[in-house]
């Protein structure tokens, strides 16, 4: 199986490359768990303030508390953190709730144990050369729009966002060019007029003055606006096979990220920005805590899934996804509050 092969080759080459990242300061196999307390962790970016509980819970020395020593690992988009879960490359993603529904119809089972959140935190933007004619989701038609990746949860989203605006799927271009410096050079050079990005990103580009907000769904009262509700996003997501036969260990990862989302609720964004990488911070410390406060918001406080939550994520991906439209969802099974609560 050349695929898995190469699966195996990327996680390995991403583990020698963040092994400044282990908590336990070793390497650990494909496949440990809790025997070793070794348990390792994809994040669907892990510089993105979206997905900032996964890197603050290892600094705060959290993971250790509990006893797991805990490795991340990092991937551009989420769609292939869930790859490596898939493939059995690593026992958990920290990325959006929304693949746990896309796995299932494709008959994997996969559930949230942590809700590290219910926005999405995702921002469209424009290009300052495109804002002319590009003033809503109306005028996606024609246009080539970033995205992480084709497949991802801003690829998703940003399909959402056309069909719910009269523009059908095939009408315009999503392009994959990641978060980061590779969307800003793609944003520059024209190759895309606007796209899906969050923080740190959209602080960058809004400080170097290279596009606007166009949809803001960093808040629940974005989230509300644009997709109908509540959409419950990054999240920590397991096999649920895994997770049956590893309770001890997911609680204590779940008691570590929800100690994390407390943190969060009682500190400024100057204090969390303090305790992250100094080199997350790459527009500078002012821009970072900055992007972190307009992205707070999107946490909840007790890593509980919000009751209305799936029902949107369901409604928005059968908006336009074919393999969802005409499939029964088991909601109940995408997620469990047994480990928060």
């Amino acid at each position: 199986m050349p695929t898995a092969r190469k699966i195996s080759a990327a996680v390995a080459a991403a583990a020698l490359a963040l092994t400044t990242l282990t908590a336990c300061g070793g390497s650990s196999a494909a496949g440990s768990d809790d025997e070793n307390g070794k348990i390792k962790i994809m994040v669907g970016g892990l510089d993105k303030v979206i997905y900032l509980p996964a890197r603050l819970t290892q600094q705060l020395g959290y993971f250790e508390d509990e006893g797991v020593h805990v490795t991340l690992l990092t991937e551009p988009a989420g769609v292939q953190a869930t790859t490596s879960l898939v493939s059995g490359d690593v026992q958990g993603v920290v990325g959006f709730y929304d693949h746990t529904l896309d796995l299932q119809v494709k008959g994997k089972q996969v559930e949230s144990v942590v809700q590290l959140a219910h926005a999405p935190g995702e921002v469209e933007v424009v290009s300052g050369k495109a804002a002319g004619d590009l003033t809503s989701a109306k005028d996606f038609q024609g246009k080539k729009l970033g995205v992480t990746g084709l497949g991802s949860s801003t690829d998703f989203l940003t399909k959402y966002l056309a069909v719910k605006n009269g523009v059908q799927t095939n009408e315009f271009t999503p392009v994959a060019v990641g978060a980061g410096q590779t969307f800003i050079s793609a944003l520059q050079q024209g190759s895309i007029q606007g796209g899906m990005t969050t923080d740190p990103t959209v602080a960058q580009i809004l400080d170097k003055k290279l596009g606007k907000v166009l949809i803001d769904m960093r808040t629940p009262e974005g989230s509300k606006k644009a997709l109908g509700g509540p959409y419950p996003s990054s999240s920590l997501y397991m096999n649920t096979d895994w997770v049956n036969s590893h309770k001890e260990t997911v609680q204590k990862l779940a008691r570590a990220f929800v100690k994390t989302l407390r943190w969060m609720s009682t500190h400024t964004p100057e204090q969390i920005a303090a305790k992250m990488p100094s080199d997350y911070a790459q527009g500078g410390k002012e821009l970072y805590a900055r992007s972190i406060k307009d992205t707070l918001p999107m946490f909840t406080k007790d890593g509980v899934m919000p009751a209305d939550g799936p029902a949107t994520v369901e409604r928005v991906l059968k908006a336009f996804n074919p393999n969802l439209k005409n499939a029964t969802v088991d909601l109940k099974k995408t997620y469990t509050t047994e480990f928060v609560k």
